[in-house]
């Protein structure tokens, strides 16, 4: 057993190369742009929307929460016609990016935390490098990965968004696996 005192190390620096890696996917690289799309009639959507003075939240349209109202024919109708989505908004103002990377810094740390945790208490000190890849990398990957795949199968999310963000996944899963290989305690 290794302590999580022991590696904090790996903990920190795996948490910083992922942080790292996600700007330049991000930022750099803007693999995820053509992930969102314009409305056509985007003023005409945003005047809607403002309309209903909706507060900052998830939506669902057509709303429908109870599975007797889909089968009215009203419910039915609106589901034909469409759209059927789901939206989230924010509250409105310019986006502020220190709360959203300090809480993306704070999940990687969690997840460096949690998967220091899993590997500590399975591979002893001195494990060889690919032992601990392997643990930490499928811990990282679970972790990283494997929970956006959800979003397709039950909102709507597209398919080609999902592969994008496992490969995300996979790159920051294969930077915390390799730290804490080339950190592990000996």
């Amino acid at each position: 057993m290794v302590p999580l005192t022991h590696l904090w190390l790996p903990l920190l620096l795996s948490a910083v190369f992922v942080f790292l890696a996600s700007s330049l996917v991000h930022m750099a690289f803007k693999w995820h742009n053509p992930d969102y799309r314009r409305f056509p009639n985007e003023e005409e959507v945003r005047r809607a929307i403002n309309q209903g003075a909706p507060t900052p939240g998830q939506y669902i349209l057509p709303h429908c929460l109870d599975p007797r109202e889909m089968a009215s024919p009203e419910m039915a109708r609106k589901y034909q016609e469409g759209p059927v989505g789901l939206v989230w908004l924010k509250a409105p103002g310019l986006p502020k990016m220190g709360p959203p990377l300090a809480g993306w810094f704070v999940f990687n740390l969690g997840v460096a935390l949690f998967v220091g945790y899993l590997a500590g208490h399975t591979l002893p000190p001195g494990a060889p490098y690919l032992h601990v890849f392997r643990v930490v990398g499928t811990a990282a990957f679970m972790a990283q990965g494997l929970g956006v795949v959800p979003g397709s199968i039950w909102m709507g999310k597209p398919w080609g968004v999902t592969f994008k963000e496992l490969v995300d996944g996979l790159i920051y899963a294969l930077l915390t696996a390799g730290t804490f290989g080339w950190l592990w305690p000996r």
